[in-house]
């Protein structure tokens, strides 16, 4: 079972990709809720908010003290952030991985944009990447793999236990990054199921609720 973290941020769009996979899934919002999950996904959205709602619900020290037990953890956008060793210019929150990670490092929010890339690791097509107000990771340490360097910056890499993406693999069609971090917590994918319709912009939609 994979966790996804449900404080802030691309939540129900994350689930919708694990069901399609056939992966089971658990919402995270306590640190009780972390119990019997293999990886734990931290989402995009926006940096500063989460770190302070996982401050005060104690999940930022949890996530700590699982580090190294086996659990794995994937952060995009904002979640990469959250896991980086050091945020150029700040505090960091949970730093877990040895990158060196610049915020908005595109710029504003009108700065957000739409790529494609072969990410041999993760796919043998290219995947569409959407940086949405993305920070670049600037820096990987000892360890740590680059998986996607682009330019003047790395926009996913990973540890033993870690991997974070700069951009949103949960905004597009494909499954491909959801089934790598799958495959990293141990788990296996069987195929994508074929009960659930189509993926679409809006697809998430029916896994909206209010928590």
């Amino acid at each position: 079972m994979i966790g996804v973290l449900d404080l802030q941020g691309d939540v129900v769009e994350h689930i919708d990709h694990l069901e399609r996979l056939g992966i089971s899934s658990k919402r995270v919002k306590k640190t009780s809720d972390l119990k019997g999950i293999k990886g734990l996904i931290i989402p995009g959205g926006e940096s500063t908010c989460l770190a302070r709602l996982m401050k005060l619900n104690g999940i930022d020290r949890a996530i700590m003290e699982l580090h190294g037990q086996g659990i794995k953890f994937w952060g995009t956008c904002a979640g990469a952030i959250i896991l980086a060793r050091n945020i150029i210019g700040e505090k960091s929150h949970v730093p877990l991985i040895d990158i060196d990670i610049e915020r908005n490092g595109f710029g504003s929010q009108l700065d957000s944009f739409a790529t494609e890339a072969l990410i041999p690791d993760v796919s043998p097509q290219p995947l569409t990447l959407i940086f949405i107000r993305a920070p670049k990771i600037r820096r990987c340490g000892p360890g740590v793999k680059v998986l996607l360097a682009i330019e003047d910056y790395i926009a996913a890499a990973e540890d033993e236990s870690i991997l974070v993406t700069a951009f949103h693999p949960e905004l597009t069609p494909a499954s491909d990054f959801h089934a790598y971090f799958a495959r990293k917590c141990g788990l296996e994918i069987k195929g994508e199921r074929r009960d659930l319709p189509p993926w679409s912009s809006t697809s998430w939609t029916r896994l909206a609720r209010v928590a």
